[in-house]
């Protein structure tokens, strides 16, 4: 993929966009654009800085995502690979560490994630922590990467994953505080965007590539699906946690508070 044949396709791609922009502003809204150098500029910085992004993707992460899957699955890497041909799901353990490191450093680094966490600590006057929900996301994006690289492993259906986590989702939603659950569906989105999912896809066919009796188009695809899943629920297990918190802290104020009561009516009987 070269650099000029990208800067043309990108192009192609974002005209339509700013046709429409431009002809509802134009024609249905009947509005001159504020600030138009500024607007024409800022298409022309995304156009340019995506051509960019789509070489580097082919250029780096993907081929450094499948190149890693493919070293931690060597037997000159893992010799216990090469003396048993019925595999342990248990000798892939280097794929698992690199999975949940690589899903936690990339959702930290995430810019979509690093704006949302700061609007909703901006909205909800700090009751909201972003640093706190930032680490909430990762580990669910962590956990759900890390799941999806041992049903690589194992071979398992994915609607069965899938399935088991939308249940979940169900009932952690019928019992989380209100104020989290938008919030908590959005951060399963904002997660897979322009940096983890490149790494994701470039790992998952990797894996499914090397592993013995996998297809790329059948097990390599899916992790993505997990990715988006499971930051929902870690971040209203969070909320979940942080009531029940609260709620204990409030029960034991109110227990000492109670107790205290008598020993201080004794005293105003003995004056």
């Amino acid at each position: 993929m070269t650099l000029m044949t990208t800067l043309w396709g990108t192009l192609l791609d974002i005209l339509p966009i700013a046709a429409i922009i431009f002809g509802f502003q134009y024609v249905v809204i009947r509005q001159p654009v504020k600030r138009l150098p500024q607007v024409l500029s800022g298409f022309a910085m995304v156009w340019v800085g995506l051509s960019f992004f789509l070489v580097g993707l082919e250029q780096a992460l993907f081929p450094l995502g499948e190149l890693m899957a493919t070293q931690l699955t060597q037997q000159n890497f893992l010799p216990v690979l090469a003396q048993d041909e019925q595999r342990h799901w248990s000798d892939y353990y280097w794929v698992y560490i690199f999975a949940f490191t690589i899903g936690a450093s990339t959702t930290i680094a995430e810019p979509s994630l690093i704006a949302v966490s700061m609007k909703a600590g901006q909205i909800s006057g700090g009751t909201i922590n972003p640093l706190m929900l930032r680490i909430a996301v990762a580990i669910g994006m962590a956990f759900g990467i890390t799941l999806g690289a041992w049903r690589i492993v194992m071979g398992w259906p994915l609607q069965w994953f899938v399935c088991t986590a939308y249940l979940l989702v169900i009932a952690q939603t019928l019992r989380s505080p209100r104020s989290i659950i938008p919030l908590a569906y959005d951060s399963g989105g904002v997660t897979t965007s322009t940096i983890t999912v490149p790494i994701i896809a470039a790992l998952g066919l990797g894996l499914a590539s090397t592993i013995p009796g996998r297809s790329p188009v059948m097990d390599g695809f899916g992790m993505i699906a997990l990715a988006c899943l499971f930051p929902i629920i870690t971040v209203m297990g969070y909320a979940q946690l942080a009531e029940w918190r609260s709620k204990r802290t409030l029960k034991i104020a109110n227990s000492a508070s109670y107790k205290a009561q008598p020993s201080q009516k004794g005293d105003r009987n003995a004056l």
